[in-house]
């Protein structure tokens, strides 16, 4: 039986959700009179001029009204409110309007806000109180969707589509042949954030002009309308599936990485590649390991178990986050989603405090995950902020890359003046150098580090000629050719002031000797040790038309260096019995005969 009332005065939570109409349509309810109070009409203009979609809804509930009104009288009555009650309409300015109306008017008020309800029982006014959850079902949303359904795009005057498959995967299909109306598309906006209101597990993230962010359970909903688009527009997102750290396959080495030594973390991908699910198996990860987890999202469309706290940054602001982090002091906090400038600062400054960080962006590619830093922290903190950058692509981990901070010349650069501090980037499993990120001027530049280039034939040459001319100094050393006009050459420490000599006068000849400019640096003592050059022993026998130097079988065909009093005198090769046989009318002969006669040193060297 429907409850009969003579005048019934609803207050603005009815009218936004859009309850009386279906009371009334369903027959639950039949009234007489319905009085409207002017400050619900005012309230919902005001959020109507705002373009926040609570407005427009409450509005086309007041239409539904006044079409429903052959069975009974509506009626508009009381004063219109001061700017100052519509603004202060949360401080229950407006509802304690509509109350009074309806003790003037010994009418009963409908409401489905439980404080409303309490108040008016107190003040002895009558009231009929739906609970929020009588209201819950199933949503027309989610008739759009199906276990595949990644994300369903409603736009008015156009056919509702949707991505169906996985991330990286995926299908962009039509979900029926008949156009979604402006009509239809505002009915399921008015139900989300109905439905938003009453269940736990739904928030209205943010709402602007023009825009409202909705979470509601596992649905993250967008919703738009003129002015801000041309158009109504609902955009509603849906994780397909939840994984585990062990579904990605990692390496060991990354295993071990992420559970003891990774605290700043960078989860990058391009949109729809499935970072937040990466993110989320990662929070359940650590959770299992008697961590203590929390999140900051915007919104909150992590689905995590009750153990893991959830805060949204949209409503609050990134002081009350860093106060509330650092106070509850976390092992782990996950950045869902950071944007701009102050959610970079935000994690730079939790990280630098020594919270475990891990942060979700967006990038096509790793480095450009890196780069977001550049310009928001001081380039000498990145590798303490971040020290792993997990890539993830079509849902699978495509790439980690490692950082670090060393002091040194950054690659292509030759000149010793030129080390600087770089931050390092390397491929996490191969260790490989890929990128250096230094000051180069007043810039901060990132540079990719190409693999070396075999060196040319004349190059190689050269590193010969000039290794030859400094054995007279030392037995150890290095040599290499860094362009035409530049070579490095490394050897103990015992030797460098001998090879310069007084006030360089040693260092210039060699230079205009070989035509090319010399660094001298030290050669590492462990190379040291090893050398370059090795003495070899042998037996010199004088023929009559030649000298020989026997070295033994075990140097037959090799490459051998002769030295005369440190001076290299020319390079032969042994024979296949391992003897070197110089004749005795070649100039170079005639000179190894006078030394060998004269008792001057004969170096032979490998």
């Amino acid at each position: 039986m429907p409850e009969k009332i003579d005048k019934l005065v609803p207050d603005t939570s009815v009218i936004i959700e859009g309850l009386l109409s279906k009371k009334l349509l369903r027959k639950e309810i039949k009234a007489q009179t319905i009085i409207i109070h002017e400050a619900v009409i005012a309230e919902l203009e005001h959020q109507a001029n705002q373009n926040k979609a609570i407005g427009f809804l409450g509005l086309d509930e007041i239409k539904k009204l006044r079409e429903l009104a052959t069975a009974y009288e509506l009626k508009f009555e009381g004063q219109r409110p001061r700017a100052a009650e519509i603004r202060h309409a949360s401080l229950g300015e407006i509802d304690s309007m509509i109350r009074q109306l309806a003790f003037d008017e010994s009418a009963t008020l409908i409401t489905s806000d439980k404080v409303q309800s309490e108040v008016a029982l107190a003040r002895g006014i009558n009231v009929l109180y739906y609970s929020p959850k009588t209201a819950i079902k199933k949503l027309q949303l989610e008739s759009f969707f199906d276990p595949t359904t990644m994300s369903v795009h409603l736009r008015e005057n156009v056919l509702p589509y949707a991505k169906k498959g996985a991330p990286g995967n995926w299908q962009f299909v039509a979900l029926r042949k008949n156009v979604v109306k402006q009509k239809e598309i505002q009915e399921i906006s008015r139900e989300i954030i109905e439905n938003t209101k009453l269940r736990r597990d739904g928030f209205i993230e943010i709402e602007r002009p023009g825009s409202t962010i909705v979470q509601l359970g596992r649905f993250r909903i967008v919703i738009t309308k003129p002015p801000f688009a041309d158009g109504w527009e609902i955009t509603a997102v849906r994780p397909v599936k939840s994984l585990s750290l062990e579904d990605y396959r990692l390496s060991d080495k990354l295993k071990e990485r992420i559970g003891k030594q990774a605290e700043g973390i960078l989860v990058a991908g391009s949109p729809g590649m499935g970072k937040s699910t990466f993110a989320q198996a990662l929070s359940i990860y650590y959770s299992l390991q008697s961590k203590i987890v929390k999140t900051v999202e915007a919104p909150r469309d992590l689905i995590l178990p009750d153990e893991i706290t959830q805060y949204a940054i949209s409503h609050g602001d990134a002081q009350e986050i860093h106060d509330i982090l650092l106070l509850s002091r976390p092992d782990y906090t996950i950045f869902d989603e950071m944007r701009n400038t102050n959610d970079f600062q935000l994690f730079a400054d939790m990280r630098l405090a020594g919270v475990g960080m891990v942060g979700v962006v967006h990038a096509t590619n790793p480095i450009d995950a890196i780069q977001r830093f550049i310009g928001r922290v001081e380039m000498g903190v990145i590798p303490q902020i971040i020290d792993t950058v997990v890539f993830i692509k079509n849902g699978e981990v495509d790439r980690v890359l490692s950082l670090k901070m060393t002091v040194k010349v950054p690659s292509g650069m030759t000149e010793a003046d030129l080390s600087r501090p770089v931050v390092v980037v390397t491929d996490f499993e191969t260790e490989k150098l890929i990128y250096e990120i230094y000051s180069y001027g007043e810039q901060t530049v990132v540079v990719p580090v190409q693999e070396e280039v075999t060196k040319s034939g004349v190059h190689k040459l050269a590193e010969e000629n000039i290794q030859r001319e400094f054995l007279k100094f030392t037995d150890h050393i290095e040599v290499n050719c860094v362009s035409d006009h530049k070579c490095i050459i490394k050897v103990p420490e015992q030797h460098i002031s001998k090879i310069i000599g007084k006030e360089g006068k040693n260092i210039n000849q060699l230079e205009k000797k070989l035509g090319m400019s010399i660094d001298i640096q030290e050669l590492d003592a462990k190379k040291e040790g090893s050398g370059n050059k090795k003495p070899i022993p042998f037996e010199t026998q004088i023929k009559k038309n030649s000298i020989m130097f026997n070295l033994g079988i075990k140097m037959q065909n090799k490459d051998i260096d002769i030295l005369l009093n440190n001076e290299f005198l020319l390079t032969a090769k042994a024979g296949k019995t391992g003897v070197i046989k110089i004749k005795k009318n070649n100039p170079l002969g005639r000179m190894l005969i006078k030394a060998y006669n004269n008792s001057e040193d004969i170096r032979l060297m490998l």
